[in-house]
């Protein structure tokens, strides 16, 4: 552990045995990374196992299996489990756009020149999958006629397969963003200007654990929102967890991970809004059809985040 200043109210004896996953290397992962770091979930008696998957694809399959208990993932991945008659609900939202950036070979000078190419994603269903068909949209490419959109896997895969001219182009978040332009690749859009509010990343659990242990989500939801808080207020900690998660010492390329995913969009206030609900489906009305008639809030529980800010816990975490 990197410090465990917060563990002072829970005997380890007496912490509840919880199993999380997230599902990127990114650093819009980080919470559950700096709450089982620094105790903060011990202090809220969870004891919290921290365990990666490749993608949501994989994460999504665990929580529904019962694997782990909750997860850090797209809000999109969730509500398309949902949609397929999973027991899933969405329960906070750390960052409401896509974070995301479309970057490209040299030789791919302009957004045109990526007809007849290919743009890599992790997986299909995922949030970057969201990301690359938005971007092509946005420059007028139809996606998987023009384009062809190419799984890699993990997004540590990114960097190589731009590298290998296995794709001309892909949606890459941070830190394989700075990698990739240090390398020479560079940008042709950043997702995140488009201002689209999108459940892009946050934390997912089975309605049934909702019903049946309301206490056990709401710690956790403490847990997460005041790591969020710790790591706004804690730089040099946050870029520790992050190096430690993220397995770089690069400390450019962890600075500018911090800067934007953190500071700069990572919500004070994890609430879920209709709104960027709306957006996840939107999207998936194409690939999924009942999508477009759902009820943006059939997805999600925002009672656990408008608690804390009821209770005032939230504003208490900056003062």
């Amino acid at each position: 552990m990197l410090a465990m200043d917060c563990v002072n109210a829970a005997d380890s004896g007496n912490l509840r045995k919880v199993r999380m996953a997230f599902t990127s290397l990114s650093a819009v992962m980080m919470p559950p990374w700096l709450a089982r770091e620094t105790g903060i979930f011990a202090k809220h008696g969870l004891d919290v196992e921290v365990i990666a998957t490749p993608t949501g694809v994989e994460g999504m399959n665990a929580l529904i299996a019962g694997e782990v208990q909750f997860l850090q993932i797209s809000g999109g991945t969730s509500a398309s489990a949902a949609l397929g008659g999973a027991d899933i609900m969405v329960v906070g939202t750390t960052l409401d756009t896509l974070v995301q950036q479309l970057i490209a070979r040299p030789e791919i000078e302009k957004s045109e020149h990526l007809k007849g190419k290919a743009v890599g994603i992790t997986r299909f269903g995922t949030s970057i999958d969201v990301g690359a068909r938005l971007a092509l949209k946005h420059f007028g490419l139809v996606p998987e006629k023009e384009v062809a959109i190419v799984q890699v896997g993990g997004m540590e895969s990114m960097v190589t397969a731009l590298q290998t001219n296995r794709i001309q182009a892909g949606i890459l978040s941070y830190p394989a963003i700075t990698q990739a332009r240090k390398l020479g690749h560079h940008l042709l859009l950043d997702i995140a200007s488009l201002g689209i509010p999108y459940a892009f990343t946050g934390m997912t659990t089975r309605g049934r654990l909702i019903k049946e242990d309301p206490d056990l989500v709401r710690r956790y939801m403490l847990a997460q929102t005041e790591a969020i808080a710790r790591a706004k207020r804690d730089k040099n900690l946050a870029l520790r967890v992050m190096g430690k998660y993220l397995r770089t010492a690069n400390p450019n390329a962890l600075a500018e991970s911090y800067d934007i995913d953190v500071q700069k969009y990572m919500l004070r206030v994890p609430l879920t809004t209709a709104e960027a609900m709306k957006s996840v489906l939107d999207d998936l009305a194409a690939r999924i059809p009942k999508a477009k008639d759902a009820e943006p809030k059939r997805f999600y529980d925002d009672s656990f985040v408008r608690q804390m800010q009821s209770s005032g816990f939230i504003d208490a975490l900056y003062r």
